[in-house]
C-alpha cells in the first residue's frame, strides 16, 4: 500500500466509540446521532448499574477495563464519580475522552488536569457551537465594559436536571471573570433557584429555573444602572449537543495529551 493510499485508509477508518451513561438523556441522544454519522462505529455502552438491556445489539456493561480495550474514543455524560472511573481506565489504556459531565468541584477540576497529562481530553460544560460562541462573546463584552458594569446569569432547563447552576452557566461566568482578568471562584456570587427576579451584585449572581421539558436557555446580563446589555442563547433540539460532542471527538483524535475545550476546536483566540 502506497503512502497516499495509507493516509486515505486512515481518513476513512471509522472511530470505535464508547458511550458512558448510555441510558441517560444525552447518552441516548448521542446514540441516535451516531446512527447517522459515517465517522463513528458504536462498539461499547456502559452504565453505573447492571442491566440485561441491549441497544443496537450491544450489551450495556459497567465501567470495566476490558469493555474499553477496542475503543478509540469515549464520550462521557454521566456524573463526576462515574467520570473519574472512566478516566482511570482511559488513562491506563491510553484512550481519548470527551467529557460533557458537569458539576465538578474545584478540586475535581484539578484532578482532570492531571489525567490530561497522560491522555487527550476535551471537556466542555456545553457542546453546542452556539453556546461556545456565546461564551466567547461574553468574555469580549466583559473585557470591553470593564468594572463599571455588574453582571448576572440566568438559565432554564427541564425539571429532571439536578445540578444548578448549569455547567453552561458556570462556563459563561468563567467568560465574565476572564474578561475582567479576575479569579472565577472569587467572583462567583449567590445561587438562586426558581426565582422570578434576582439582583445584580458585586459578584456574579445566578438564577436557575427547572420546569417542563425545556432543553436549555441561557442569558447573560450586564448593567451599570443606566443601561442593560443582554446576550442569550436558546436550544430547540438536543441533537445540537450530541452532534457537537461527536465533532469534538473527531477533532480530538488527532491531538496529543492535553486538556482541550470547544474553544480550541472552534479556534477562538
Amino acid at each position: 500500500m502506497c503512502c497516499g493510499s495509507f493516509i486515505l485508509y486512515l481518513s476513512m477508518k471509522k472511530i470505535n466509540l464508547a458511550v458512558t451513561g448510555c441510558m441517560g438523556r444525552m447518552g441516548q441522544q448521542i446514540i441516535r446521532s451516531v446512527r447517522s454519522n459515517k465517522n463513528f462505529k458504536l462498539v461499547a455502552l456502559t452504565e453505573n448499574k447492571k442491566t440485561k438491556k441491549k441497544i443496537d445489539k450491544i450489551k450495556i456493561n459497567l465501567n470495566e477495563e476490558h469493555i474499553f480495550k477496542k475503543v478509540d474514543l469515549i464520550i462521557d455524560f454521566t456524573a463526576p464519580k462515574c467520570t473519574f472511573e472512566v478516566l482511570r481506565i482511559a488513562s491506563k489504556l491510553k484512550k481519548r475522552v470527551v467529557i460533557g459531565t458537569t458539576g465538578f468541584s474545584k478540586k475535581e477540576e484539578e484532578i482532570i488536569k492531571k489525567f490530561s497529562k497522560k491522555i487527550p481530553i476535551l471537556k466542555a460544560g456545553n457542546m453546542s457551537l452556539g453556546i461556545n460562541l456565546l461564551m466567547y462573546l461574553t468574555e469580549i463584552t466583559s473585557s470591553s465594559l470593564g468594572n463599571d458594569f455588574l453582571s448576572k446569569i440566568s438559565e432554564i432547563h427541564h425539571k429532571h436536571k439536578k445540578d444548578f447552576p448549569s455547567g453552561t452557566a458556570l462556563m459563561l461566568a468563567k467568560g465574565i471573570s476572564t474578561g475582567k482578568n479576575k479569579n472565577f471562584y472569587t467572583l462567583t456570587g449567590r445561587k438562586f433557584l426558581n426565582k422570578k427576579k434576582f439582583p445584580y451584585g458585586k459578584k456574579i449572581n445566578f438564577n436557575s429555573i427547572r420546569k417542563g421539558e425545556i432543553i436549555g436557555e441561557h442569558e447573560v446580563s450586564f448593567s451599570n444602572g443606566k443601561e442593560i446589555i443582554t446576550l442569550n442563547h436558546e436550544a430547540f433540539d438536543r441533537s445540537l449537543y450530541s452532534n457537537g460532542a461527536l465533532s469534538a471527538g473527531k477533532w480530538l483524535m488527532s491531538k496529543k495529551a492535553g486538556l482541550y475545550s470547544m474553544r480550541d476546536l472552534m479556534n477562538f483566540k
